[in-house]
């Protein structure tokens, strides 16, 4: 069973180069995007409800900004969109989906960028990243078997990014945004590409910047995060770099299907 995440810097634009037709042929049960920046009812209809995919949308109040979306073969149990707390619920970013004991987390975190420039916003941030990580480990203690995935907007490592020194002042690879995914290690939560692949080079972000993602100057901000009790389910993990259609590329797993049972 193949789940893929994809920030598609916005679904609308992304449609008209191409989404629908990468969503027929992705071979996925479940596709959580990210970065919809559109209300459901300003969708395309064959973006909205394409056939044979249930589809979920959260918008944020702020229009043409963040959302998430859900594309999936099977109807999800039910699907939650709070952290029960109003700054961070305004903004769209959270889908919790439930298909029997899996729990898909689609979740878009905050860049820590404001509006200069100045990582004025690393701090929100970083609380949101807290309050998810506190939600999924509850998830997981009630039973669950959560994959987290999304665009977590931090390179991780310095093989996550092509240029580590030049960054280690920009919000994405600050040490207390890089701190954060090392608390979701230190509790237990495997970050399957690295289970599959230790290698440099693989990234799934890159500037629009002319000749940059040919070049392969990018950064990995994209990640499927396994419970300890999903990745036991986990077979394989991919990035899909060729992907056109957004400055992200589609992430994913592949899982074996009695994960849900």
């Amino acid at each position: 069973m193949r789940i893929i995440s994809w920030n598609v810097n916005g679904l609308r634009a992304c449609a008209k180069k191409g989404f629908g037709r990468w969503l027929g042929r992705c071979r996925a049960e479940i596709v959580g995007i990210q970065e919809v920046r559109a209300r459901k009812e300003q969708l395309p209809e064959r973006v909205r409800a394409p056939n044979r995919w249930h589809t979920h949308f959260v918008h944020a109040e702020k229009a043409g900004y963040s959302g998430v979306g859900l594309y999936a073969r099977r109807q999800p149990d039910r699907v939650e969109i709070s952290l029960d707390a109003k700054h961070f619920d305004h903004e769209g970013r959270v889908q919790l989906a439930h298909f029997g004991r899996l729990v898909v987390a689609n979740i878009y975190f905050p860049q820590g960028n404001g509006t200069q420039r100045d990582n004025s916003r690393v701090p929100y941030k970083l609380d949101f990243q807290a309050a998810v990580l506190e939600r999924v480990e509850k998830l997981r203690r009630g039973g669950k078997r959560v994959l987290v995935m999304g665009d977590f907007n931090t390179a991780h490592r310095e093989i996550d990014l092509a240029r580590p020194k030049q960054n280690r002042e920009n919000s994405g690879f600050l040490p207390e945004e890089c701190a954060e995914l090392d608390r979701w290690v230190a509790r237990g939560w495997s970050d399957t590409f690295r289970c599959f692949e230790n290698g440099g080079g693989h990234f799934s972000w890159w500037s629009q910047r002319f000749g940059v993602r040919a070049k392969n100057i990018g950064w990995r901000l994209d990640y499927v995060f396994a419970s300890p009790a999903a990745m036991r389910f986990v077979q394989g993990a991919f990035i899909h770099p060729n992907a056109a259609g957004s400055d992200h590329c589609p992430v994913g797993v592949d899982v074996d299907p009695s994960i849900c049972d």
